[in-house]
């Protein structure tokens, strides 16, 4: 099973670790990543599989996007069948 986290924000120190150490937390493998500063905001969007994921996706997700909010971030976790869905045309 896999997931996508997508991360946007102005960029600064630390947001791909703080977003790895909140994986590593919960088991979760970072399988892919992509990243790109344009114009000093930071986008990322990463690949990662939650097999051996400790909690439930939606805590996590939950977790995340509070996470977002106070580091001034938007994040957001998502089934990958659902990112796929949301992207077809």
């Amino acid at each position: 099973m896999k997931a996508i986290i997508t991360v946007i924000g102005k960029d600064k120190v630390g947001i791909l670790a703080m977003i790895a150490n909140e994986c590593a937390k919960e088991n979760i493998n970072i399988l892919d990543v992509s990243q790109t500063i344009v114009d000093g905001f930071f986008t990322m969007t990463m690949s990662v599989d939650i097999q051996g994921m400790d909690t439930a996706l939606s805590a996590f997700s939950e977790r995340m996007d509070g996470l977002g909010k106070e580091k001034g971030l938007v994040i957001r976790v998502m089934h990958q069948d659902i990112f796929d869905s949301m992207h077809k045309i």
